[in-house]
């Protein structure tokens, strides 16, 4: 008979190793890469270490499709407590797939003016690299967008598992905190916030995601049989 501790420990081993390669590459490469306000510069990076880049798309891509069965497994293990709930939580992470991938298109044309080619002669080295910037601030600006909801999914999520019984409630009162740290984030970038101490402060609530993965592959749940609600 399936568990929701077994289920659980799939659940959090699949979240664990699909936030490795997406924290690699959203948030280690662009630091490494990329130099505020000045395109020549991160252009002779990103050439310098043209494969380390290429690697970066590539766990970026693992990351979002990795999310696929991570949001899978979470459903199979939260439907029990309010399936509407469970739909909702997957749809909200579903949606911001497909502009996640999409976006991954803003690095690969960076990479193309980046190396240049015969149909680019017409522009000039600053110009293609002025141009590389623009399309790498755009990924920045998709980033964000598909951001708006990795938050809005984990509200469904945190209620299910404060509602749950198998998890501990504050888990899910976390994940309701780490919403707004994504929200307030993308809202940063949007202009619509003040930056310096709100992104500093706020923003940093996102953390609070990493608890129920850890609990999840460290704990798993309570035991007990995985039934369909009545």
């Amino acid at each position: 008979m399936n568990s929701t501790k077994k289920a659980a420990r799939v659940a959090g081993v699949l979240y664990l190793l699909t936030s490795i390669p997406g924290a690699f590459s959203l948030l280690y490469i662009p630091s490494h890469f990329i130099a505020s306000e000045n395109p020549a510069a991160t252009v002779n990076k990103i050439a310098a270490s043209e494969l380390l880049f290429r690697v970066g798309i590539i766990c970026e891509l693992i990351g979002f499709i990795g999310f696929i069965f991570v949001v899978r497994a979470l459903y199979r293990l939260l439907h029990v407590v309010n399936k509407w709930q469970a739909s909702l939580m997957v749809t909200l992470m579903l949606v911001s797939l497909p502009i996640s991938f999409l976006n991954v298109l803003n690095e690969f044309a960076a990479l193309l003016l980046v190396r240049g080619g015969n149909f680019l002669s017409v522009f000039d080295k600053p110009q293609r690299d002025a141009m590389a910037m623009l399309f790498l601030n755009l990924h920045f600006q998709g980033f964000m967008v598909a951001q708006v909801f990795w938050g809005l999914w984990l509200i469904p999520f945190g209620i299910l598992v404060y509602k749950s019984g198998f998890l501990p409630r504050i888990l899910g009162v976390l994940l309701v905190i780490a919403c707004f740290g994504y929200l307030v984030n993308s809202l940063v970038a949007f202009g619509v916030l003040p930056s310096v101490v709100v992104s500093r402060v706020i923003g940093q609530l996102t953390i609070c995601e990493l608890p129920i993965i850890l609990w999840l592959v460290i704990r798993g749940a309570k035991e007990q049989p995985l039934v369909e609600p009545a």
